[in-house]
């Protein structure tokens, strides 16, 4: 078989077992994304695999150059791209795409034991440490302070009890 129906070989079986994979995304019929692990996951990472005119026979290119992999360190990404690359040589010659993504996937932990996972906690703590409760209540007294006019107005549109008339926020629906 030409080496053009083997990769149009390879990309129909991409197809087909990722169909309806979310984490798997075709960017072109030679360029491929696979997302390792859930959207959610601080470990989660994004392999591109390209092929370049001359695979399988020629390395694909794979890169983790995605925004989606900016908080990963660059030597945990040289590290991930160094072991892929092994089994790269393993399989040169033969549709390694899926493998690939395969093989990622199955060593994801080992991959990504040395990323540090406390970028969210770090991000909530400066949060709340950044707004201590006093002035949140101080501004909320201020806005309740209304001037006469805007009480009078206020008291217009309202009942007796304070509250507003049934279907004052309502839309007119026009046909």
């Amino acid at each position: 078989p030409s080496l053009c129906s083997l990769l149009q070989m390879e990309l129909e079986a991409l197809r087909s077992i990722y169909e309806g994979d979310v984490c798997f995304r075709e960017l072109s019929p030679v360029s491929f994304q696979y997302r390792i692990g859930e959207s959610g996951d601080p470990k989660a990472f994004l392999i591109e695999v390209s092929w370049p005119e001359t695979y399988p026979q020629t390395a694909p290119v794979i890169s983790m150059d995605a925004f989606f992999n900016n908080t990963i360190s660059s030597a945990i990404k040289q590290s991930i791209l160094d072991k892929l690359m092994v089994e790269v040589e393993a399989n040169l010659g033969t549709a390694m795409t899926y493998t690939l993504f395969e093989y990622a996937k199955d060593n994801k932990e080992v991959f990504m034991e040395n990323q540090p996972v406390n970028t969210v906690t770090s991000v909530s703590n400066s949060i709340a440490i950044g707004t201590p409760d006093a002035p949140a209540s101080k501004k909320k007294e201020k806005k309740e302070q209304l001037s006469k006019t805007q009480k009078r107005k206020l008291a217009d549109k309202t009942d007796n009890k304070g509250e507003l008339p049934r279907g004052w926020n309502w839309v007119d629906v026009i046909k």
